[in-house]
């Protein structure tokens, strides 16, 4: 039974789990804290662009004489 506690103890197996537990919860804990850090300025940025656009009028038909026209060069 010592003997089973002894090998027990000396052996390393999970140890790279245990570091790559706490590796990725390391890269989760900056992730959120980047997120944290950056949300404001993007829903500024996000309700500028908001505002930007209400503001514009899309035209969906064409009238006699105003239509689009594009100049492809002289068609001599």
């Amino acid at each position: 039974m010592t003997a089973l506690i002894k090998n027990f103890a000396a052996n390393e197996s999970g140890a790279v789990t245990v570091d790559w537990v706490v590796l990725t919860a390391a890269i989760v804990g900056l992730g959120l804290a980047v997120m944290a850090v950056v949300s404001g300025g993007i829903e500024d940025l996000s309700d500028d662009i908001n505002d930007g656009l209400a503001g514009l009028a899309l035209e969906d038909e064409f009238t006699a004489g105003e239509g689009l026209t594009i100049d492809l060069g002289a068609a001599d």
